[in-house]
């Protein structure tokens, strides 16, 4: 078993991206375009949108949740209300493909932030960002900053300035679902 995944290992070398590294992104990305934002560091992990209004003093759908998705052979990163859900009808419509979710090892590649931590700032490659339209419910929002602990607040509006983010109506809030579905 050793020899085998030695063998996988140097036939594949992988890049390797550490925690701090991902954060320090994320603040050299507003050190340079926002220096007023602060990144924020709590003890608590803010992994998740329970989590992150916890952690944050907010209810979760003020939580900025960013997920890395593939539309055909398009990679993006779409931003919404901690509650809300991508509804798959609206995005085909807008995209004209049903999307995929990416893998937390194919978004740590292309993003260079680890799951719990995926947001639109400091990235490793350039990826389009999208910003549904849910998030315009509020003044303020707190998406994550590149690492499981940390965030930002931020106005969704001065998000989409600073990420180039295209406004899109891709997502359903928990009063638009069926009841099925909540």
């Amino acid at each position: 078993m050793r020899a085998w995944l030695a063998s996988q290992l140097v036939s594949r070398p992988a890049k390797i991206y550490s925690l701090g590294m991902s954060l320090e992104s994320v603040r050299q990305f507003f050190s340079a375009h926002a220096p007023e934002v602060e990144v924020l560091v709590t003890a608590e992990s803010s992994a998740t949108v329970p989590l992150a209004a916890a952690a944050h003093g907010v209810e979760p759908e003020q939580i900025a949740k960013t997920i890395c998705v593939k539309a055909g052979e398009t990679v993006a990163l779409v931003v919404m209300a901690g509650t809300a859900r991508l509804e798959n009808r609206k995005f085909r419509d807008r995209f004209g493909v049903k999307p995929r979710m990416l893998g937390g090892e194919d978004v740590l590649e292309l993003t260079s932030h680890p799951v719990g931590g995926v947001c639109p700032f400091g990235l490793a490659t350039r990826i389009p960002v999208y910003c549904d339209i849910s998030l315009r419910n509020f003044t303020e929002v707190i998406p994550a900053a590149g690492a499981s602990n940390a965030a930002v607040r931020i106005s969704p509006i001065r998000m989409a300035e600073l990420t180039n983010a295209e406004w899109i109506d891709v997502c359903l809030l928990p009063q638009e679902l069926p009841a099925a579905a909540q």
